[in-house]
C-alpha cells in the first residue's frame, strides 16, 4: 500500500510563535501552493484519503479531492496545551527547558508529548492495515508526517526532527 503524506500550506502565523492543535488561517500563497501540490498528484487514483480535522489541512483536502475525507483526530499536531499561540521566546514555564531537553518523553502543561502523538499516529497507522487500498493521501501535519516516517522506517524518535517536512510537501511512504 502506498501512503501519500500530504503536509498542509503555508500558514500565516508570525515566525517564533507556538501553534499545534490552535486553528490558524493559511497564507496568501494557498492558491499557487494548491495547484504544485495538484500538478504532482492529478495522475494518481486514490482508494482513500484521510485529513486531520484542523482547518488548515481540512481546506487543503477540500480543494484536492471532491468527496469522502475522512476526517480522524489521531491525525492532528502536537498540542501544545497552555503554550499554544505564545512566542517561545516569551514562554517562561517552569518545564520548557526539560520539554526543550527531551520533547519525546515531557508533555506540555495541559498538552502532550511528542510519545502522546506517536501513540495516537501509531493507532492510525495500525488501522491503515487493515485497508485494501493501492494509495491513500493523508493531508497532515509536520509532527504527525514525522511520527509516520519514524514508525515506519523505526527510527528513534528523538531523531524525527533532523529532517525538514515542507509546507505543501509530498512524501511517499510504502507499507
Amino acid at each position: 500500500m502506498n501512503i501519500y503524506l500530504i503536509r498542509h500550506t503555508k500558514v500565516a502565523v508570525a515566525k517564533g510563535i507556538c501553534y499545534g492543535q490552535t486553528d490558524v488561517k493559511l497564507a496568501d500563497s494557498f492558491t499557487d501552493e494548491l495547484n504544485k501540490i495538484k500538478a504532482q498528484i492529478e495522475n494518481i487514483k486514490f482508494d482513500k484519503i484521510y485529513s486531520s480535522p484542523l482547518k488548515r489541512c481540512k481546506k487543503l483536502a477540500k480543494q484536492l479531492f471532491s468527496s469522502d475525507i475522512i476526517y480522524d483526530d489521531r491525525l492532528m499536531e502536537l498540542n501544545f496545551g497552555e503554550w499554544e499561540l505564545q512566542e517561545w521566546d516569551k514562554i517562561q514555564h517552569p518545564d520548557l527547558d526539560r520539554w526543550m531537553t527531551d520533547y519525546v518523553n515531557t508533555p506540555c502543561p495541559n498538552g502532550e508529548s511528542f510519545l502522546d502523538m506517536h501513540k495516537r499516529v501509531i493507532s492510525f497507522i495500525f488501522d491503515l492495515h487493515t485497508e485494501k487500498c493501492k494509495n491513500i493521501a493523508i493531508i497532515a501535519h509536520g509532527g504527525s508526517i514525522r511520527n509516520f516516517i519514524t514508525h515506519i522506517k523505526n527510527e528513534d524518535l528523538k531523531d524525527a526532527f533532523k529532517r525538514e517536512i515542507n509546507y505543501g510537501e509530498i512524501i511517499k511512504l510504502e507499507i
